[in-house]
């Protein structure tokens, strides 16, 4: 059979990349919090490009960026996300976002193909006010009340104020048009080594694991640090230290072969080097696909607590901070990223689930959502060493694209 004309720019998708890598530049990567300058700017760069696709361009309430088409039939919505974490990588996020651009320069111009692509940019992927804020808002799962209570993680600044100050507040906020869109396709770096140490190009996702998250505390008894007898201490950081050990001893016999967790923080009260600690708290994550697995995790970690508890020194409470449930992507949408991989990446693809959390994930509560990946150099991520070649990057706006174009042309297939 004949290849597909591409007509992908890859010049032009490079050069969307790093004009968005100059806005908020810090070392190799970027620094674009929720809201920042460097956010805003970048926003209103992507407002100002999506006239040139077709689109019409509007920032909503939220700060989700969204192009819609007028063109006739069926729609196809793409795109990520244009904040980062502090300090971090220049691709997590706007590489989804380039090319669903590409994708409706491309597409919404071409009288051979029935229908649009519509771009969107969603606000707070990253979490800084509370993760997926924006695409939540989009498919009705972000209440005034959440918002009210929001809080940027770093400075504490509530995202009223937030809003208000970059001119948003007072907007509404866009919410899904229930049957306008055959689905949502996004792209990102993979974030891991697997393509990389593969010899892959793309990476077509199944599944977005579930994230919970924990806050567990452990109370004991402050005193001095000289005068207290070891053997009537009760040092709620030692607790903890020994409860994070027994974790990683006890985990393993109830865990699913992808499981992962991680203790990101770890507090000490008051924190001298001359007082025991009276308190110590952990902020604890598991991420699966299964939410089986998660279950049998927290039930493990609750029955670990009481043990400690029971012991009488420390006592140690659980709290459940975050959930989220596991996403599987849809079947023809699988298929069609796997099509257009054979006819431009010569095959060099695999199914293979994300281990991290996507906007993906939240819309497909409302409509058919797909993913893939492109390699990561290292594996790296959430780093200013984050990369990929210009290579690989151009492949998968590529492929990306022509997802995009046979999913417009009914060959989806599958629920």
């Amino acid at each position: 059979m004949p290849q597909p004309l591409s007509r992908v720019d890859g010049v032009r998708v490079l050069a969307d990349l790093n004009a968005l890598r100059a806005i908020g530049t810090y070392k190799t990567g970027v620094h674009k919090p929720t809201f920042s300058e460097p956010h805003m700017r970048s926003l209103q760069w992507l407002a100002e490009q999506l006239p040139k696709a077709e689109l019409d361009a509007a920032i909503d309430g939220i700060g989700n960026v969204l192009g819609s088409s007028s063109k006739s039939g069926p729609k196809l919505l793409a795109g990520s996300h244009l904040e980062s974490q502090n300090y971090a990588g220049w691709l997590d996020g706007p590489l989804g976002v380039i090319y669903a651009l590409e994708a409706a320069r491309v597409i919404n111009c071409d009288p051979d193909v029935h229908g649009a692509v519509e771009v969107a940019a969603w606000c707070d992927e990253e979490g800084h006010f509370g993760h997926f804020l924006g695409s939540r808002s989009y498919v009705g799962a972000l209440t005034e009340a959440d918002i009210d209570a929001a809080r940027d993680r770093t400075t504490g600044r509530s995202m009223r104020e937030a809003l208000r100050d970059v001119g948003l507040a007072g907007r509404p906020r866009a919410t899904v048009e229930p049957g306008r869109h055959i689905g949502y396709l996004e792209a990102h770096i993979e974030q891991g080594d697997t393509l990389e140490s593969s010899g892959l190009a793309i990476g077509v996702v199944t599944s977005i694991v579930g994230i919970w998250q924990y806050r567990i505390g452990f109370a004991g008894e402050q005193n001095h640090a000289g005068t207290t007898r070891m053997a009537i201490r009760k040092d709620a950081g030692v607790a903890l230290t020994k409860f994070c050990v027994a974790i990683d001893d006890r985990f393993p016999a109830l865990c699913g072969p992808r499981t992962v967790w991680t203790t990101g923080r770890i507090t000490l009260d008051p924190g001298a080097p001359s007082i025991i600690p009276g308190h110590a708290e952990m902020l604890f994550q598991i991420r699966d696909d299964d939410p089986e697995v998660i279950e049998r995790l927290e039930k493990l970690l609750r029955t670990m607590a009481a043990e400690v508890t029971a012991q009488g020194r420390c006592s140690v409470t659980l709290e459940r901070l975050r959930t989220g449930t596991p996403a599987r992507m849809n079947a023809g949408f699988q298929d069609a990223i796997e099509a257009a991989s054979a006819a431009f990446a010569g095959g060099r693809s695999i199914r293979m689930p994300s281990a991290a959390g996507h906007d993906a994930q939240i819309l497909s509560t409302v409509m058919p959502a797909g993913m893939l990946f492109v390699p990561s150099i290292g594996g790296i991520s959430h780093h200013v060493l984050e990369n990929t070649s210009d290579a690989d990057i151009v492949t998968g706006a590529q492929v990306f694209v022509e997802t995009c174009r046979r999913l417009l042309k009914g060959i989806l297939q599958g629920g």
